[in-house]
């Protein structure tokens, strides 16, 4: 029983770590979503003189929302499916009355039109459900159309907050960035390890961990996409295209010798599982491993830099060591034998010149690191 009670606290307070963590990181969205909300029923109230416009503060809240998409693109089709949704309900309301059976016939007909103007699942969820509300409420004393004013209202409002009240663009893309080169060097510092201990096991964690990086190759884009949306909407953020730029060209290059470093995990593992790897290979490989994750702190480091000076030196220094790292990729030269430990190496020398071109270099340039075969 006790051991029981020592989980459930245990579990209880994990959950309230990452709760709170939670709520820390969304704080300021928390602030937008409340001062919109408010605003837009208060300007619904106090200025068009409706009265409790609660599509306005629906629309406005639902528009801005939570989440790594909750841009501008976002909240301009949530604010225009909550839009066309009541507008939607208002039309067919005025046209066939309310009740049960009309309900029917106005989300039938909404979820029609939703699917034919755009495919997005937020656009047409957001349009049923609003023509449904709409449909099953009572009209407004303003007149039947005062609900459709009310959501104009909410969504102009959310885009409004959503244009002058940014965060910094380049966070979120330049945080999951880091990360991913952080699970990056880690791949390869524990590659090192197996392969100087001879640890299959070892080298197949590796390869789980080269896998499970997908997840943060997959929201890079997305969270890029947001960001420029962002810095060219807003005034305030407008200089950061340029660095925008930059790391998405980092992301792309990183995202293809991600793909690389998991075949060289796979290799690797069924290397040392058959014993395909000798001493000296071991010895090789392990140094080169070790060398090329050093080589990733400074090109990480050219991402988290906040001023363009220190990215740029961290850049130059990436790309001095990976450029070192890449002059030793001749397999006749490399320390290695047998057919297994040489085709790693060959499989090394176009994920090096992924991480030169992710710091900076055009793929030629790269490529005139590497030694001639």
């Amino acid at each position: 029983m006790s051991e029981h009670l020592g989980r459930s606290a245990r579990f209880t307070q994990r959950r309230a770590r990452v709760g709170v963590l939670r709520v820390k990181s969304s704080a300021w969205k928390i602030l937008q979503i409340t001062v919109c909300a408010v605003g837009a029923y208060w300007i619904a109230e106090e200025l068009l003189g409706h009265e409790g416009p609660l599509f306005a503060a629906t629309s406005a809240m639902i528009a801005l929302g939570f989440g790594h998409d909750t841009h501008l693109r976002r909240t301009l089709e949530v604010a225009g499916g909550c839009t066309l949704g009541i507008l939607v309900g208002d039309l067919l309301v005025h046209a066939v009355g309310s009740g049960l059976w009309q309900a029917a016939v106005v989300v039938l007909i909404s979820l029609i039109i939703a699917r034919f103007l755009d495919s997005g699942t937020i656009f047409s969820t957001q349009l049923g459900l609003q023509s449904l509300l709409v449909v099953l409420l009572p009209a407004p004393d303003g007149g039947v159309f005062t609900r459709s004013a009310d959501a104009v209202v909410g969504g102009l409002f959310a885009l409004l907050i959503a244009v002058l009240t940014p965060r910094n663009p380049r966070h979120e893309p330049a945080t999951q960035l880091e990360s991913l080169l952080d699970e990056f060097a880690a791949v390869l510092r524990e590659s090192a390890t197996a392969v100087r201990t001879f640890d299959s096991t070892l080298a197949w964690h590796a390869l789980v961990r080269a896998r499970g990086t997908q997840k943060r190759v997959d929201e890079l884009p997305v969270m890029l996409r947001g960001a420029k949306e962002i810095a060219t909407m807003s005034p305030a953020y407008r200089g950061q295209r340029g660095e925008l730029k930059r790391i998405a060209r980092v992301a792309e290059q990183t995202d293809l010798a991600v793909r690389n470093v998991r075949v060289i995990a796979r290799r690797l593992a069924a290397a040392i599982t058959h014993g395909a790897v000798g001493t000296a290979d071991a010895e090789a490989l392990s140094t080169y491993f070790d060398s090329l994750a050093d080589a990733i702190t400074p090109l990480r480091a050219s991402i988290a830099e906040t001023s363009a000076a220190a990215r740029s030196r961290a850049e130059h220094a990436a790309r001095v060591e990976l450029a070192a790292c890449a002059a030793e990729l001749d397999p006749r030269e490399f320390g290695v034998t047998g057919l297994e430990c040489e085709s790693l190496v060959m499989i090394l020398r176009p994920m090096t010149v992924d991480l030169l071109e992710a710091a900076g270099l055009d793929h030629e340039e790269a490529r005139g690191y590497l030694p001639r075969l």
